[in-house]
Parts: structure tokens; C-alpha cells; sequence
């Protein structure tokens, strides 16, 4: 099995790796032009986000900068979606974006993770787990969440919020570690 299909099932694999290296760069050269559309140039902006991420719903929308280590290629992008400058993500996992999500400026969503093995980290060595956020959750300023979270549906994520665990539906959630603060109101 080669590094590329280690990654693809989700196993630990080189990053490194030749094959990947070479993959990603593709995505890296694109991401960057991307990055210097001018705000006005929506149609191109639209076009990239339809051609590179995994999935791209109708009206979604990023503000530039944004930041991807596979340019959005692993991207589940539902219809509707608001993304706010410098998002990150570490996308060398997949991650999948419900409808009418929103994210403050400087959000940081990562899929990849290294082993808590020093021999193993020596080596360079990574796992991805893939990360889930729910239709209609708003994902606040400076938010970070790490590998293998799944965030529910209509969930408020407090901004600087580190989220390290699940997140069920219809909560406010700070703190970091994010907690549950409250259920959220129908209202």
C-alpha cells in the first residue's frame, strides 16, 4: 500500500511521501492563485471553489486570505456557507461543512495529527481524522478545532474557543476546552 492510500484510508503515513508531496503541490500553486483574485472577481472565485474542493453547495462563499494545505481539496463545502477571512484548514483529512455554516475571521480547522509516540514523530509520521460541523452551526472568531470533532447542528461555537471534543446540536459552547455552556432556545 503506498503512503497516498495510507493517507486516503485514514492510516498513519509519510506526509512527505514523493507521490503526496507532488499532489499537494498541484493544490498548493493553485491555492495561491486563488489568493490574489481581487474581491470583485466572484465568478473566478466561485469557479475555484467548484473545481477544487471535494463538494461546493450553491452561494457559498470564502473571503481571501484562506489557507488549505490541500487548497480545499478535501473540502465538503454545503450550500451557503459564509467563511470570513484567514480560515485555515488542515485539510489533509476530509472535512465536511453542512449547509448555512458560518465562520468568524481566523478560524482554524484542523484534520491532521501526529503520533503522541516520539519515535514515531521522529519519523515525520501523521494521521488524519476527519472533522464534521452541522448545518446552520456559527463558528466564531478565532475558533480552533482540532482532528476527529463533529460539531451539531445549529451550534454556536464562543470566538478563541478551542474545540477539543464533540458538540451536540443546539448549544452555545465556549471556553477552551470548549464546553457546553447552555442548550439554545427555539425562540
Amino acid at each position: 500500500m503506498t503512503e497516498y492510500e495510507k493517507m486516503a484510508r485514514g492510516l498513519i503515513y509519510d506526509p512527505l511521501d514523493d507521490e503526496i508531496m507532488r499532489e499537494q503541490g498541484k493544490y498548493q500553486d493553485r491555492l495561491w492563485e486563488f489568493n490574489q483574485l481581487k474581491p470583485s472577481d466572484y465568478e473566478k472565485k466561485q469557479a475555484y471553489m467548484r473545481e477544487v474542493f471535494a463538494a461546493c453547495g450553491e452561494g457559498s462563499y470564502i473571503e481571501l486570505p484562506f489557507h488549505a494545505n490541500w487548497g480545499g481539496a478535501h473540502l465538503h463545502l454545503g450550500a451557503h456557507v459564509y467563511a470570513n477571512s484567514n480560515l485555515t484548514l488542515v485539510d489533509d483529512g476530509h472535512i465536511y461543512v453542512g449547509d448555512r455554516v458560518m465562520f468568524g475571521p481566523n478560524v482554524t480547522v484542523a484534520t491532521a495529527n501526529h503520533p503522541l509516540e516520539a519515535e514515531l514523530r521522529l519519523k515525520g509520521l501523521q494521521i488524519n481524522k476527519d472533522v464534521y460541523i452541522g448545518e446552520n452551526a456559527w463558528i466564531s472568531a478565532g475558533v480552533i478545532i482540532v482532528p476527529g470533532v463533529r460539531i451539531g447542528k445549529n451550534a454556536v461555537i464562543g470566538a478563541g474557543s478551542v474545540v477539543t471534543k464533540d458538540i451536540p446540536d443546539d448549544v452555545l459552547a465556549v471556553g477552551n476546552p470548549c464546553r457546553v455552556i447552555r442548550k439554545l432556545n427555539k425562540k
